[in-house]
């Protein structure tokens, strides 16, 4: 069993109440807190707050688990909400979780390497972006717009959802792109619809200027204005390792949106 823990809260009364609870069951159970290299992250909030402590501990993916309870509505990360503290804590402390893989979406471009669990996307508000993209290197269409987002089967719910791209299915290996504000008319046309792609395909964004825009993965954010190009794919190195307790429905959690 794994002996240090973290634990990242959203910073709200009941999260804090709940962070403390695990950190004494923990402690009285002989575990030692570890901030700096912990073999499992304790996240208390919502998916949000997930994907805050992804990126904080991502250098360390090959090493750390995340275990998830969340104090709102049942989470896609997390199985167990508030209420549930005592049989959250009972199953990790007697070794019933089971391990579940997270893909990361990997993005090079001249500004480096960043990883997403969620979504990329590249947004310009101050003007209409231009895009070429290309699929697996071979040429597909001219994006006019506001910009693109490029979502994991997770992100299906997300961001991509708010842009009217499809939800998908637990445990379909996939990247989407969805347009954000594309034009179409007569001069300018794009596909106009998400579309879905192999999980092992590569995106090429190519923009002869990218002044204004931004690149996000997931919270985080850079500015695009020295970059020509922007490479997507799922990476082939890294992956969110996640401790699941019980079976729950994906579409029970997906009822929790609506």
């Amino acid at each position: 069993m794994e002996k240090t823990f973290a634990i990242v809260c959203r910073p709200d009364a009941l999260s804090r109440q709940i962070a403390g609870q695990i950190k004494e069951v923990l402690q009285a159970a002989g575990q030692q807190e570890n901030n700096a290299e912990p073999d499992v992250v304790f996240v208390v909030g919502g998916d949000g707050t997930f994907l805050y402590a992804v990126h904080a501990y991502l250098e360390q993916w090959d090493r750390v688990f995340f275990y998830g309870i969340h104090t709102g509505t049942l989470g896609f990360y997390s199985d167990y909400r508030d209420q549930e503290l005592s049989e959250f804590l009972d199953v990790y402390l007697s070794g019933k979780t089971r391990e579940f893989s997270c893909p990361l979406i990997q993005v090079d471009s001249a500004l480096g390497t960043q990883y997403a669990i969620n979504e990329m996307r590249i947004e310009n508000v101050a003007r209409t972006q231009t895009i070429g993209i290309s699929v697996n290197g071979e040429f597909f269409e001219t994006f006019r717009g506001t910009g693109l987002c490029v979502s994991t089967q997770l992100g299906s719910t997300a961001y991509n959802r708010s842009l009217r791209g499809a939800v998908v299915q637990e445990g379909l290996n996939v990247l989407q792109m969805a347009e954000i504000a594309g034009i179409h008319h007569s001069k300018f046309l794009s596909l106009g619809s998400p579309l879905v792609m192999q999980g092992s395909s590569v995106l090429q964004l190519h923009a002869e200027d990218f002044s204004g825009a931004i690149l996000g993965t997931d919270q985080d954010v850079q500015r695009l204005d020295k970059v020509h190009d922007v490479t997507v794919r799922i990476s082939q190195q890294r992956h969110i390792r996640v401790l699941r307790g019980r079976e729950v429905s994906y579409f029970h959690r997906l009822q929790s949106l609506f």
